[in-house]
């Protein structure tokens, strides 16, 4: 999107309206119109709540994005957004969950691979790039997995946060949307403080597809995952399975952009990430007689 052009303020905030209608129409079509009304009680019912948890997970993580986007290349954003594996080991611990050391170990193995495959053809030399494009996303890195464990915390019953326990939560459209709704004052203040042109059309196209693809389809399972999660090593666990978008990435780069093929450095880190996963799964059937948190 950012090299069709058009203000990143627009490729962030048009995604989440995009979002909120198709949910809307989604969810009146297969659940009745009478679910939406519910879910826009439940979000007036804990609105401070929404506000907050959606203006971190989706404004704030989502704004930076769309920010380094237009400030450098896509191997910096790629490489720097994988930190999100270690951010959100940082965050449980900051919610008060604890997990066996062995977590680190898998997480920072599957870090390292990512950075073999993005670093495999990167241009260090431009060092203002590099933080004009990556310290955002740094940022970014830690925003979404707190506003996406305020609700797991909420939803399970954190004493220091509102109760939240409903039959919608069980639905993620119902969650995601939830969010969405939370994020409308972040992007109108930053509508306003930016005071970007008009979206082109072909902005418009992009903007939508990302919402259904990435925002509605992708972020759905991912908390569908998450919300099944009852330990904070199923919780980590769900998060590195971030790392696996960049080699899809890379492959999409192969198939339909005529990218040449990974040289040994990238083939090197992608196994590297494989064994990673592969060891979180193991670790996860090894420690499923464990009594959960």
């Amino acid at each position: 999107m950012s090299l069709e052009g058009g203000h990143w303020v627009w490729s962030a905030s048009l995604r989440y309206g995009f979002m909120i209608l198709f949910l809307i129409l989604l969810l009146a079509f297969f659940q009745g119109i009478k679910t939406p009304r519910k879910v826009f009680r439940l979000f007036l019912k804990n609105w401070i709540f929404w506000t907050t948890s959606g203006s971190i997970g989706f404004g704030a993580f989502y704004a930076l994005i769309c920010f380094s986007a237009d400030h450098a290349p896509g191997w910096i954003i790629a490489a720097t957004w994988q930190l999100t594996i270690i951010a959100s080991l940082v965050v449980l611990i900051g919610f008060g969950r604890s997990f066996p050391k062995k977590i680190w170990l898998f997480s920072i193995l599957i870090f390292i691979g990512i950075l073999m495959v993005n670093l495999s053809h990167a241009d260090l030399a431009n060092f203002k790039t590099l933080i004009t494009g990556g310290l955002p996303v740094l940022v970014a890195a830690f925003c979404y997995p707190i506003g996406n464990q305020l609700v797991w915390e909420a939803k399970n019953g954190n004493k220091s946060l509102p109760d939240i326990k409903d039959p919608l939560l069980e639905n993620p459209f119902n969650k995601v949307l939830l969010l969405s709704l939370g994020s409308i004052p972040f992007w109108l203040i930053l509508i306003v403080i930016t005071r970007p042109p008009p979206p082109s059309a072909q902005q418009l196209l992009n903007t939508s597809l990302v919402a259904l693809f990435s925002g509605i389809f992708a972020t759905s399972l991912f908390l569908l995952a998450r919300n099944k999660s009852r330990k904070a090593s199923e919780l980590a666990a769900v998060d590195a399975t971030q790392s696996s978008e960049v080699i899809f990435a890379l492959l999409g780069e192969i198939l339909f952009l005529n990218a040449p093929l990974p040289n040994m450095t990238a083939f090197a880190g992608i196994f590297l990430v494989f064994i990673g996963l592969i060891f979180f799964i193991r670790f996860q059937e090894v420690e499923s007689e464990t009594p959960s948190i």
